[in-house]
Parts: structure tokens; sequence; C-alpha cells
């Protein structure tokens, strides 16, 4: 495990005791995160999020809140063991994260073993959370954002046929698969073709010229960075014009960057864009960021901050931080004013909308909200 130094942040609030004053006993949370490895830059973004709500928001109970960051690497096996040491030796209260699907899958169930509450907020794929009772999240799920996809593509885009282009090793890639498929299917459109390939490939020509000789009318593509956009870029080489349709991991500043002028018209569903905030707390959050990072808001560290917030609401309604009471608490959320919309937690996930994007003039533009 890689424990960041200096990154345990304290808020120091205080409480005045009989006698000599003492430092309230601090409410211990676990932040699992990948700082390093191929997905670092989505940890930052998630990161950069928590961090601001607790600046805005650093007790509960009357008691400061510390955050200890961890990195998972990216790696489900270290999602799991980061996960241990924080119960068994940090002595957390609750675990925020990790971020992916597939860390989720594998720290989920020590957080079950264990009875403590561990709430991620981007882990999409349905499994995360099914047969769990610790386990929650504040996002939506893949069942909802493949459909939303499948829908765009044949409403909005006029699709009548599609390819689908997955990570075969990734959950969240292949459960969006499955459910763009079906969706896209049940709509009356057509799948002619479904190829794999697998996280650290660099070259994807055999792929692409099976798709290119099919010749679909879209191509969805839900992927992580840095594959994603370099597939566009060598499918735009190879003569490939349809329209790629993508999921919330493409959105992040290293799509543009590195796909270029070939990820303009790219489309993709995620969860939050400023133009797009459906109330005052989205328009408010969006302020606040740009004035402490200088950047437009996305929609990782929107979820991180809606994540943070939610867990403390959670222990403050329990009046607790016994692990059964914040479980009951986050299982009576309801019309959470959220940044990304407000949100209901229904069993263990998070009903709220969607947003689609897509890249024009090489950077985010907001295009529609889909509501559940």
């Amino acid at each position: 495990m890689t424990r960041l130094a200096g990154t345990i942040l304290t808020f120091g609030l205080f409480l005045a005791l009989a006698g000599p004053a003492r430092a309230a006993e601090p409410i211990r949370i676990g932040f699992l995160l990948p700082v390093t490895g191929p997905s670092a830059a989505y940890g930052q973004m998630l990161r950069d999020g928590v961090a601001l709500a607790q600046a805005q928001t650093g007790q509960a109970l009357g008691r400061p809140v510390e955050l200890l960051y961890t990195d998972t690497r990216g790696d489900r096996v270290e999602a799991a063991n980061a996960a241990n040491r924080l119960i068994q030796h940090d002595k957390v209260v609750a675990i925020l994260g990790p971020m992916s699907s597939s860390e989720c899958l594998a720290a989920g169930p020590v957080a079950e073993k264990f009875k403590l509450p561990l709430l991620t907020a981007w882990a999409t794929n349905p499994l995360v959370t099914q047969g769990k009772r610790y386990v929650f999240r504040t996002c939506f799920v893949d069942t909802f954002q493949g459909v939303v996809a499948a829908s765009f593509a044949l409403k909005n885009l006029k699709a009548k046929t599609a390819a689908v282009l997955l990570d075969v090793g990734r959950d969240y890639s292949v459960g969006l698969a499955t459910f763009f498929k079906k969706g896209f299917g049940e709509q009356g459109g057509r799948i002619v073709l479904t190829v794999n390939y697998s996280e650290g490939d660099q070259e994807f020509g055999p792929q692409l010229a099976a798709i290119k000789a099919k010749n679909p009318d879209v191509i969805y593509l839900p992927g992580y960075l840095p594959e994603e956009p370099l597939i566009i870029r060598q499918a735009r080489e190879m003569g490939l014009t349809q329209p790629f349709i993508s999921a919330d991991a493409a959105q992040a500043d290293e799509t543009i960057k590195i796909g270029g002028p070939a990820v303009e018209g790219l489309y993709l569903t995620t969860h939050f864009d400023e133009l797009g905030a459906s109330n005052e707390a989205g328009r408010q959050y969006a302020r606040a960021y740009r004035q402490a990072y200088a950047k437009a808001p996305d929609a990782l560290g929107a979820l991180g901050y809606d994540g943070y917030l939610i867990l403390l609401a959670a222990i403050a309604r329990a009046g607790s931080t016994a692990p059964e009471a914040v479980v009951k608490a986050l299982e009576d959320t309801r019309n959470h004013p959220g940044v990304c919309g407000d949100i209901t937690i229904v069993g263990r996930d998070a009903v709220k909308p969607a947003v689609i994007l897509s890249v024009k003039d090489g950077k985010f533009q907001y295009v529609a909200t889909v509501n559940p």
C-alpha cells in the first residue's frame, strides 16, 4: 500500500471540555483511490472533489473528520488489501471508494466481512452492491447508463446498426457493453459485431478493420484511459467516420489531450456538467470548484463531493459512527440535494439523472440531461 505523505487531512475543530482543553477524538474515514498507475488521473479528479467537500464540512457529531487517503494503484488486489488494513489497523468507521467497479468488487467483500460501511462514488457495475448489506454507491448504475446510450444512438443519431468494442478485462466495460447491446436490441437496433481489446494494448488495427468491414452506423466504446482515445485516433486514421459513443470514464481532460482532433464529435454519458446542473447545489459547487482549482469542474470531482457529504449526512442522522446505525441512515437517504442532481438511495444504489456530453472545439459540451 502506498500511503501519501501528508495526506491525512485533519480540520482542527475542538470541543471545550471540563479541565484542560483537549482535541476531540476524530472520526476516521478511509479513502481508497488510485494515486499512481494508469488510473491516477481519475483518482486526482475524485480527490479534488472530496477535498473541496471536506474544506466546507470538516466535522460530524461535533468531531473533526480525518480522511486517510490510500493508494490502490487501480489494482483490485491492492484495493482489497488496503481496505483490510484501513479496517484492522487504522480503525476507520467507514470507507469512501474504491473508484472502479473491479476494485469495488474486490474490496466490497472485505467490508462485508468486517461489517463496515463502504460507499463508492463511481463504481457503476450492478454487481458491486448485489447481495451486499454494507456496500453502497452514490452514482447511477450501468443498467441505466447503457440504456441511455442506446436510446441516444437510436433516437438522436438515427442509428440502426452498432458495433461494440470493449475492454474484456474490465468489469465496467463488459457490463456497459452488455446493457447497451440489450437496450439497443430491445429498441429496434441491430448489433452487427462485438470485438474485444485488453488494458495496456496500443494497437487496435485488427479490431477496427473488422468493424470497418461491417460498416455500422455507430460504435459503442465503453473504455478507460489511455486506450479509448488511442482507439478513436487509430479509427480515424483508418478511415472510420462513424460517431463513437462512450461512457463516464471518457470525461477526462486526458481524453482530449491524447485523442486530439480525432475525438471531435465523441458522445458520452456521464454524471455532471456545470451547464446542465439541475439544482442550486450543482451551480454552487461549480462556482466553488472554479474558485478553488481555476478550471472547469468534472464529473468525478462532483461524484466525490456528493459521496463525502452523503456519508457525513448519514453519520449525522445516525447520531453515531456505529456501523449498523450508519447503514440504516444510508438506506434512508432521500432527495439529497447533490451536485449531480437530487439523490435517493433505493436498496444500495442511487437513483439520479444522467448527462450526455459531446466533444466540440476541443472541449466537453453539454447536450442533454436524461432523468431515470
